[in-house]
């Protein structure tokens, strides 16, 4: 069983995004920490990149003001070893960056330097099902879950990206990019059946789910609900005071889908 499957096995899983660096990386840990306090079943880690094209404004401009911080990769790596080593952080970690980053990287040198500081997986979302592969390949030498996503749009492919998917499934609610949304009119519950019947790799939902509400509708149709924007929203506002507003709202969030 692969370390991300354990988030799915206590009731229904919040999965929480942060964008590493802002305002900076102790301020990022931290909430890391807080989120685990909370209740977070696993935590996507965003590695921020210059040009996030699944991204809103919220994680473009948490993106670049982390980049104009100095973050690096290789800082997100010793972030990551010491939430491991010093912060008694073991919920499950996944990286959400883009496929550039690996690759300038070098994908072997990513994945073993992800595996080695406690990376159970990554998604990236501009690497769609038929290129998968030459990333895929290296992560399963590594024991990484590469996280496959599926769209409304998805249709006759959802079967196809089901069979092959390791870890846990990211359903994309609604089309466009990633931001809090007032209303969904993605036809869930039947996004979710399809994804069920081609596959036992549990599926959760992300994309605009921001309130309690939001998140319990969504949490009976999938095993898990994922949410971004209004978490970099907190941490946009608080600043480094962010951590314990951060651990509130995901406690919220736990409570409302569980």
């Amino acid at each position: 069983m692969s370390n991300i499957a354990k988030a799915f096995e206590n009731g229904k899983a919040f999965i929480p995004f942060i964008t590493c660096g802002d305002p900076d990386l102790d301020t990022t840990a931290k909430c890391v920490v807080e989120m685990q306090k909370a209740g977070a079943s696993l935590v996507e880690l965003g590695i921020p990149f210059s040009d996030p094209t699944a991204e809103g404004p919220v994680i473009m401009e948490a993106s670049l003001r982390a980049l104009e911080g100095g973050c690096t990769t290789d800082k997100v790596f010793g972030m990551v070893e010491k939430l491991r080593s010093e912060m008694g952080v073991t919920i499950p970690m996944v990286f959400m960056t883009y496929a550039n980053v690996v690759f300038s990287y070098g994908i072997e040198r990513f994945c073993q330097k992800a595996s080695d500081c406690g990376i159970d997986g990554f998604i990236l979302p501009d690497v769609p099902y038929e290129e998968k592969e030459e990333f895929d390949s290296v992560c399963k030498k590594y024991d990484i879950d590469l996280i496959s996503l599926i769209a409304p749009t998805s249709d006759e492919r959802i079967s196809m990206i089901a069979k092959e998917a390791s870890g846990f499934i990211y359903i994309v609610s609604s089309l466009g990019v990633t931001g809090v949304r007032s209303n969904i009119t993605t036809d869930i519950p039947s996004l979710c059946a399809a994804v069920k019947a081609a596959t036992a790799v549990p599926c959760a939902i992300g994309f605009g789910i921001s309130t309690p509400e939001q998140a319990a509708v969504m949490s009976k149709s999938a095993d898990g609900v994922i949410v971004g924007s209004a978490i970099v929203k907190i941490v946009a506002e608080y600043g480094k005071d962010a951590p314990s507003q951060v651990g509130a709202y995901v406690k919220s969030m736990v409570g409302a889908i569980r």
